[in-house]
């Protein structure tokens, strides 16, 4: 005769058929967490900066992340690294203008003396980097407009700024009626023409790249939000999707599981009295979810044991046995063998785990209050 498994019995290969699920949803969830984190960073980080006025945004994105949003995010990233080539090829052009306008300087017969580093030593100027605080000459200036290593010039007004700087420095040491103090004189007005001449193109350059930088910030800005909106409406439906697998688990789960003795119902109503205060008001969060008429949130509470579901009795029995363990108390073993065989709900150390097994206990906010268990 073929042997008849016992009503409420899981087997061994059910059992591990059930955990397979529950690690499956738990990862699941964890993932989603991680990314609800990211869009909740984000949004946090772009509400600090408007309250600060600031245009920095933005967070590191991670996993999932980076996969929904790099696309429209990257798009953007190479608008704006064209826009900023664009700019810099634009600049080069100026300084090449600029170039032009050194040399027709440094080709003056009075250039001489500022071609090179002033000879200090050798000309006895004890006193020069006394009053000198940053000594300049066309030679320094020339290889930094030629350097490839990142050290150069970045726009025309750090050259204007240096070339200047040459004519100042001797004029401030110098007096008026030395050689050099009028030379320097004389070349600094020559310059000072020339390069009112390009100030025009430069201003208006300078106008456009800080135009840009603006636009740039707030496009990037636009595609982070677009991004996190669009990522914000897949993780809303892909939620309620494991809310469907923890619906149908829920099923499972109370289908495998035997009704519950009336003995047992009684001893539970006593257990649930023994809680702490905080455990109760999520035990009561617990009946409340599948019965829209109980009041949870009551000073006293009258919980008829007898009218809740076998899917509630269940939980209870699973949440107060392991409240009770970890406060030190004794409690009863659980009946439920599908949850007795399955370590991963009733014994795994994650406390992801234990929620999924209890159906996602939600958290209630703390109270105290006597319960009246009905049996």
């Amino acid at each position: 005769m073929e042997a008849v498994k016992p009503e409420g019995i899981v087997s061994e290969s059910e059992a591990e058929e059930l955990g397979r699920r529950i690690d499956e949803i738990s990862a699941t969830v964890n993932q989603l967490e991680q990314r609800v984190n990211d869009v909740e960073q984000f949004y946090t980080n772009t509400a600090d900066n408007m309250q600060q006025t600031t245009t920095k945004s933005g967070s590191i994105l991670k996993d999932k992340v980076k996969e929904k949003q790099l696309t429209t995010i990257e798009k953007q990233q190479l608008e704006v690294s064209h826009r900023e080539s664009a700019g810099a090829k634009r600049m080069q052009d100026l300084m090449r203008q600029f170039a032009t306008i050194l040399r027709q300087i440094t080709q003056h017969k009075w250039a001489h003396p500022f071609m090179h580093p002033v000879d200090v030593e050798g000309l006895g100027l004890h006193d020069y980097y006394e009053i000198i605080q940053k000594p300049m000459d066309f030679g320094t200036i020339k290889s930094k407009m030629e350097a490839k290593d990142g050290t150069g010039y970045k726009n025309v007004r750090e050259i204007y700024a240096d070339v200047r700087l040459v004519f100042k420095n001797a004029m401030k040491y110098n007096d008026e009626r030395h050689d050099v103090h009028i030379m320097a004189k004389t070349l600094l007005e020559k310059f000072e023409e020339k390069w009112l001449q390009l100030l025009p193109k430069v201003a208006e350059e300078e106008k456009r790249q800080v135009e840009e930088e603006a636009k740039s910030q707030i496009d990037m800005k636009l595609a982070q939000e677009a991004a996190h909106a669009n990522m914000a409406r897949e993780l809303s439906n892909e939620l309620c999707e494991v809310d469907l697998q923890l619906d149908a688990l829920r099923k499972i789960v109370i289908q495998k599981c035997r009704k519950m003795s009336t003995e047992e119902k009684k001893k539970l109503g006593t257990a649930l009295t023994r809680l702490s205060p905080e455990d109760l008001s999520k035990a009561l969060e617990i009946v409340a979810e599948h019965n829209p008429g109980f009041q949870p949130t009551a000073q006293e509470v009258d919980l008829d044991i007898d009218a809740q579901s076998e899917l509630t009795l269940w939980r209870l029995k699973v949440f107060v046995q392991d409240k009770l363990k970890h406060a030190g108390k004794s409690s009863e073993s659980a009946d439920c063998n599908n949850i007795n065989n399955n370590e991963n709900i009733t014994k795994g150390n994650s406390k992801r785990k234990r929620d999924i097994s209890d159906a996602l206990t939600k958290n209630a906010i703390k109270r105290t209050r006597k319960l009246s268990p009905n049996s």
